[in-house]
This record gives C-alpha cells, sequence and structure tokens, in this order.
C-alpha cells in the first residue's frame, strides 16, 4: 500500500501535484505594495486578485508552494456548509446566513470561471452534495437526524440554495448492507483537483511582471510600523525572515492556515487532524456526488480521476484533537466504513491527513488582524478551507483598495457580537486546552531504547526538560526540544504523520524538528548535534 504523507516523502495523493521547488529563497531586503505569506490556495487567490488590479506583490513560503494544508485536502466546493445553516443563523442572524450562503456560491463557482479564463484543466465539474443519517433506516437516530436534515433543508432553501429533502434518496452505488437512504441533496455543487487549479494559476501569476515569489523563506517578524491618527501619519509593515532580510510593505497578509501570533484570534480556533483515503472503484460504479453524512465527526466522500478503469473515492473523516488522540487506526476505520456500503471497493491506494481550524462561531476570519490597520489574516476554515480560501482574494483585495463589500463584516476577525454568544463555548473550549499542559507531568517513554526504528516519542524526566526523540530507520537518535515554541506546551508523537504535533494550539513539527504549521513560526530547537544536522539538511530540502 502506498503511504502518503509530507513526511515520510512516499507517494502522492490524488489532491496533491508534484511540489513545486523551482522558486529561490529570498536573499536580500526588498520593498513592495503587499507581501502574502504562505502560498496555498488563500495565499494564491488573495495575490491573483491583487495581482489582476495591478498590485506589486511578492509572495514569501516558509517550504514549498503547494507543499501545505491545501493538497491534503478532500476537493469538495460546496456551499453546503459543514456547520449547517440552522446552526449558523443562531450565531449571526439569519443575513448573516444569507451572506455565507451567498459568498460560498460565489467562491465555488468562480474557481470554474479562473479555470476557463486561464485554460486550466483541474477536473472542475458541478454535481450534487447529499447529505444522510449516519443511522440506520428506522432506527430512532435515523428519525432524529431526517428531521434535522429537514429543517436544514428548508433553511437552505430559504437562503436560494437548491436543495430539497427527499425520504427515500439513495445514493448509485451504495449497495452494502448499511440502509442509510434518505436525507438533503443540494444541486448544483462542485469538485475539483486543487492543486491542478493552483498549479495553472501559478503558472499564470510568475508570468507577471508585478509578481515574485519565494520559496523556502521562513517568516520569523510581521510588525506595522509608523503612526496614522485621524486621518493624518502613515503606517507600513516590515516583516523579517529566519535569514534576517526583511520586506517593507503597505499591507501585508498572513495566508498560513493559522495566524503566527500568540493568542486573540489563535484562541478562538479549536485544532483537528482529519484523514482520508483513495479507495479504487470501477469506473461508473458510484454515483459522481458529493456525499457526507450527520455524525458529529461526519464521513465524507467524493470521486476523482483514476485511470480507464478505476475512479477513486475519496473518502475522509474520523477528526480528532490535534495531539490529543491515537493517530493510526483512523485510516482503517474509513477503509471499512466504505467496504461496507461500496463492496465493489478495491484496493487502497493512498491514505493521508489534515488539519482544520474550527471557528467557535462558524465563520472564517478573513480581513484585517486585530488591533492591526495594514496586516490581514486569513484562518479558520471550518472544514469549508477551499471557498474560504477563494473567498479571501476578493475580501482582502476590495479591503485593501478600500472597496465596500457586503460580505466583509461576516468573515471580519474584529467582530464581537457572534463571540460574545459564543462564551460558553470559548470558556469550554480554554479549560480542555489549559488541561493539555499535563504533558509536563507525563512521559511516552522512559528510556530511549523503547523506540523502535522510524518512530518517536517523548522523553520526559525527572532532572531535565522533555526532549523529542525520533529514531530514524538506520537506529540513530536524533533530539529536540520537546517545548512548542508557541505556548510551550509539550509535543505528543503522530505515529501516522511521524510528526510531533503540539495539543495546546495545534502546532506541528515533521520528525526533523521542522515548523510544518501554526501558530508557531519556529522549528523545535535540536538538543544534540545529530538534531541540528538533519533539522538543517531538511530545511534545505524545503520539508
Amino acid at each position: 500500500m502506498a503511504f502518503s504523507t509530507l513526511f515520510a516523502g512516499q507517494a502522492t495523493p490524488p489532491s496533491r501535484t508534484r511540489r513545486n521547488s523551482c522558486t529561490p529563497p529570498l536573499t536580500h531586503d526588498l520593498t513592495t505594495d503587499v507581501c502574502v505569506i504562505g502560498a496555498g490556495i488563500a495565499g494564491i487567490h488573495v495575490a491573483y486578485e491583487l495581482v489582476r488590479r495591478g498590485h506589486q506583490v511578492v509572495m514569501l513560503e516558509a517550504r514549498d508552494v503547494l507543499s501545505g494544508e491545501t493538497g491534503r485536502t478532500s476537493g469538495h466546493l460546496t456551499n453546503d456548509l459543514d456547520d449547517g445553516y440552522v446552526e449558523i443563523a443562531k450565531k449571526h442572524g439569519e443575513g448573516g446566513a444569507k451572506v455565507a450562503a451567498e459568498s460560498h456560491a460565489w467562491a465555488r463557482d468562480h474557481v470554474g470561471e479562473v479555470a476557463r479564463e486561464l485554460g486550466v484543466e483541474c477536473e472542475y465539474r458541478k454535481l450534487k452534495a447529499v447529505n444522510v443519517s449516519q443511522y440506520g433506516v428506522g432506527s430512532e437516530g435515523w428519525k432524529r437526524e431526517m428531521e434535522e436534515l429537514r429543517k436544514e433543508a428548508e433553511e437552505q432553501r430559504r437562503l436560494g440554495i437548491e436543495t430539497r429533502f427527499e425520504d427515500n434518496f439513495a445514493v448509485r452505488g451504495w449497495n452494502g448492507k448499511p440502509d442509510q437512504r434518505g436525507g438533503l441533496v443540494a444541486e448544483n455543487q462542485a469538485t475539483f483537483h486543487p492543486t491542478k487549479y493552483l498549479a495553472g494559476v501559478l503558472s499564470w501569476l510568475r508570468k507577471q511582471p508585478n509578481f515574485q515569489c519565494y520559496t523556502r523563506t521562513r517568516v520569523m517578524g510581521i510588525h506595522e510600523k509608523g503612526v496614522e491618527l485621524l486621518g493624518m501619519g502613515h503606517k507600513s509593515v516590515e516583516i523579517e525572515t529566519e535569514a534576517g532580510h526583511k520586506v517593507k510593505c503597505e499591507n501585508a497578509v498572513e495566508a498560513t492556515c493559522i495566524p503566527l501570533q500568540k493568542l486573540s484570534v489563535v484562541a478562538e480556533l479549536e485544532y483537528f487532524r482529519t484523514y482520508c483515503i483513495a479507495i479504487r472503484v470501477p469506473k461508473g460504479s458510484v454515483e459522481d456526488c458529493l456525499l457526507y453524512d450527520n455524525s458529529e465527526m461526519y464521513k465524507y466522500m467524493r470521486l476523482t480521476e483514476c485511470d480507464a478503469k478505476d475512479d477513486y473515492m475519496v473518502v475522509g473523516g474520523c477528526d480528532h484533537k490535534v495531539g490529543q488522540e491515537e493517530t493510526t487506526p483512523r485510516w482503517g476505520e474509513l477503509e471499512k466504513w466504505t467496504r461496507e456500503r461500496f463492496p465493489q471497493a478495491g484496493s487502497v491506494d493512498y491514505r493521508w491527513s489534515g488539519q482544520i481550524m474550527e471557528p467557535i462561531d462558524y465563520m472564517a476570519f478573513i480581513g484585517k488582524n486585530q488591533g492591526n490597520n495594514k496586516i490581514y489574516i486569513v484562518t479558520g476554515d471550518s472544514g469549508d478551507g477551499l471557498t474560504h480560501g477563494v473567498l479571501a482574494g476578493k475580501l482582502i483585495a476590495d479591503e485593501i483598495e478600500g472597496k465596500s463589500n457586503e460580505w466583509a463584516a461576516l468573515y471580519s476577525p474584529k467582530r464581537l457580537g457572534s463571540i460574545i454568544t459564543s462564551l460558553p463555548a470559548l470558556v469550554k473550549h480554554d479549560v480542555q486546552i489549559n488541561l493539555q499542559y499535563k504533558r509536563f507531568l507525563q512521559t511516552d517513554i522512559t528510556d530511549i531504547e523503547e523506540l523502535g526504528k522510524g518512530c518517536g516519542g517523548v522523553l520526559n524526566s525527572a532532572t531535565s526538560k522533555p526532549l523529542a526523540i525520533y529514531k530514524d530507520d538506520e537506529g540513530k537518535v536524533h533530539k529536540y526540544s520537546a517545548l512548542c515554541p508557541h505556548m510551550k506546551g509539550v509535543v505528543c508523537w503522530n505515529s501516522a504523520e511521524k510528526s510531533f504535533d503540539c495539543p495546546v494550539h495545534g502546532s506541528r513539527f515533521s520528525k526533523d524538528g521542522i515548523c510544518i504549521i501554526g501558530p508557531a513560526k519556529a522549528n523545535l530547537t535540536p538538543a544534540d548535534r545529530a538534531g541540528a544536522r538533519d533539522q538543517e539538511y531538511a530545511e534545505g530540502a524545503g520539508m
């Protein structure tokens, strides 16, 4: 079986194309109009909108372009949002729910428009989305969830979404024994191949004279400089890289999945891992649709190209909080779920995982960061990161240019009303996060000899600070500080991805201690020469 993971460097999942490393690192200071930090879908779409409007744009990426979460998504483009409009309306009112529906529909359709305009072949197509109960027909759970889906369908129709409820709807090809028929059907949704699409947009950007991109350039500081008061004075932004170079710009955009900062918005998010497999099914044997069940940690499915004989069914789910649960059983659970419902399924060729940032009030944070006037953020994908990323391009470009946008208030990082109504959930989340500091009293191993080859863990002795230990495939030991540079949480070993994950605010680090997702900015500090040597090599390779 091909095991897909960025860290193991083996086979590539069907949502990812070969990593693009043809752009150089930044080796000098420079000045530009806008600096975009992060080269995933949000960063690329922000750059695309601004470059089209004539702005000078510099993009910085800590690793390689498309090396982060965008290539780990399942490729759903939909305004049938994960959190549901019944719940969204409770937080944001009917007006806010309507804005969410309209804006995500725009983003869904805009991908198709850009692909056609630039001539990008990315498997973009329209199809239906189907939401079913997690329970079998006739059970009390099924009856309860059918009523929930009926109400959701009614709410979606009120908001202008082409949705219906069907008591007896069945997905063609679902031939297994679990009978979960009936549910919500939303027409005119979409899917695509995210990295094929973004590789095409990047190809266009690189031909533009007002665009520059620098990879393997880790940002360590973002600061507003100057004073603006009552329309007088001037503020700008200065960005500092790990190598000591500076970028001066009028505006900066943190399109880094999570802002590179201590708290504020960071504390208003929950952090989850989600898992995917790509399993073969005979071509044409399963209906081409987006499929979701109604579980809290729901399963989701779509089809993508494989070969002349088979399609890939991309099945995801089994979410859990980062660094707080065992990782390896998740793929087996997904495979079992799939085979029970689609017995025609063949081999599992790929498996991978990704990260989800869940805002406490369901809506992403897109716009000027809290306490800033020139620094913008994009975070809180809430399981709909692809449409949020596309939407960020328009929202941020409009805000930089001072153009009014009727969608902006819903996504503003400075919003208060929906956050205040979510305070009970926020307090509960903060308590749960603070409990993760119990790791200071725990150890994964008592002796390095306990580790097998290719395994890692935390050694926390009473006489020294906790160490993150990795034993490579040759049996050589590499040591790093186990303290996350962000808020000093003690990391946990993720055996599925061979990474060290922080259970406090979700920062993750490769087996070499390289920071692969924030809010941490820095790597884990090497604790021996082998760790320092491997970390230096990994950074040079664009890890």
